[in-house]
């Protein structure tokens, strides 16, 4: 009984972590489809389609190894089992991590980036950047 209620419980996280990389997918051709005339042109267009792709892919992901380790540890914990677990969890964390710095244009335990991205992240433009502060 109590295994059956585990195994809906990770069916339906799975379940999540598709319809987020759904949702990712649809929400970035809804970005495009639905683009205006944006200061950036094309470029920022694409860049806001990826943004909205990746954090889909992340979330998804998230959610995916969730259900594996729920699966898995708590529905049939075996040798086999766990060793497989541990390699789509390394395969995971390994896409997760390549995704984000993709993203982001950093390391994940970075901080927030470089001066020069968050100034590309707030909207400055590069006549900014070589202004000198202060």
């Amino acid at each position: 009984m109590l295994k059956e209620i585990f195994h809906t419980i990770s069916a339906g996280i799975e379940l999540l972590g598709v319809i987020a990389i759904i949702v990712g997918v649809v929400s970035g051709v809804w970005i495009v489809a639905g683009r205006k005339r944006e200061p950036g042109g094309w470029e920022a267009v694409y860049q806001r389609y990826r943004m909205s792709l990746g954090r889909g892919i992340l979330f998804g992901l998230e959610l995916l190894v969730a259900a594996d380790i729920i699966g898995t540890v708590l529905i049939e914990p075996t040798v086999s089992n766990l060793a497989v677990l541990a390699l789509i969890v390394l395969i995971r964390t390994f896409l997760s991590f390549a995704l984000q710095i993709e993203l982001e244009g950093r390391l994940p335990w970075r901080g927030s980036g470089t001066p020069a991205l968050r100034r590309r992240q707030s909207g400055a433009d590069e006549a900014d950047a070589d202004r000198p502060m202060g």
